[in-house]
């Protein structure tokens, strides 16, 4: 197995795991993160839009809402269990211009410039040559179209996130992890050159600092058992796992903290419309 279906079938496996507690209502960050995405897109009726690593609908859900009935909406995961939470939630809705798709962003099979927006939240980082990734989401994107890339910012989900690697580095070495994937495009000029190297130019960058309240150190855990961290949960034995939970819990209750960190960058490329000389 390859790098790159090493990490599709790493991504599957815990989001999969992960889609009992992903939307989990402590967990709210991640549609709140998808809508504001969507907000910056400007669609309009009647548009097109391909959402890639879509998740439970968190940007696919309110883009079908903007496109209306005479728009579409394709929501593509590789983690088919929450593709069946955004399936129930378009049901619930009664939003009929969604299709949903069990797939690998690089391999959809559409045309060039068959849509007019193509939407990733959260995902890019998940391919190890994300420059490519970008190359063929833009392909994708029709002249005049619009590409967003959403990403995290630094020190995601701090200080939590440190507690928990540090004790997963005290239980399984084997199991820790230097960096997270989305170290690489932590900061806007990470993310304007990865965008470069696949071609693709924008200033509309947007970093935006944030907060997410913990009302109780249980919250953590939630959103560790419902995001990336459960790839790692799932790899550990019963006494294992309920050590790195207590310590998880105690090391926040004693530290007293009330949030974690959720910095995000937006990245909006606009795809100039070719000019015809007579």
């Amino acid at each position: 197995m390859n790098d790159l279906e090493e990490a599709k079938a790493r991504a599957a496996k815990a989001y999969n795991a992960a889609a009992d507690y992903f939307d989990h209502p402590v967990s709210s960050f991640w549609h709140g993160f998808g809508k504001q995405t969507v907000e910056r897109l400007d669609l309009l009726p009647g548009e097109r839009v391909l959402d890639v690593c879509s998740g439970s609908g968190g940007s696919a859900l309110p883009a079908a809402e903007r496109v209306g009935p005479k728009g579409k909406v394709v929501a593509a995961d590789l983690a088919e269990n929450l593709i069946a939470l955004a399936r129930a939630k378009a049901n619930a809705r009664g939003l009929e211009n969604i299709e949903f798709r069990v797939d690998d962003m690089l391999a959809l099979g559409y045309p060039d410039a068959s849509f007019d927006a193509v939407v990733c939240v959260f995902g890019i980082f998940f391919v190890p040559d994300m420059a490519t990734a970008a190359r063929e989401l833009w392909r994708m994107v029709r002249p005049g179209g619009r590409l967003a890339i959403t990403t995290w910012g630094p020190n995601l989900f701090e200080p939590a996130n440190s507690v928990f690697w540090d004790l997963i580095r005290q239980e399984r070495p084997d199991l820790h992890r230097g960096f997270n994937p989305w170290d690489r495009i932590s900061e806007p000029s990470g993310l304007r050159d990865m965008l470069a190297d696949a071609g693709i130019h924008t200033e509309n960058i947007v970093a935006e600092p944030g907060t997410h309240p913990l009302n109780a150190p249980d919250d953590w855990w939630a959103i560790a058992m419902g995001s990336g961290y459960r790839g790692t949960l799932e790899q550990l034995d019963a006494e294992t796992f309920a050590r790195v939970r207590e310590g998880s819990l105690s090391r926040l209750r004693q530290e007293r903290v009330g949030a974690i960190e959720t910095n995000v960058i937006y990245a909006v490329a606009t795809k100039g419309t070719r000019t015809i000389r007579g």
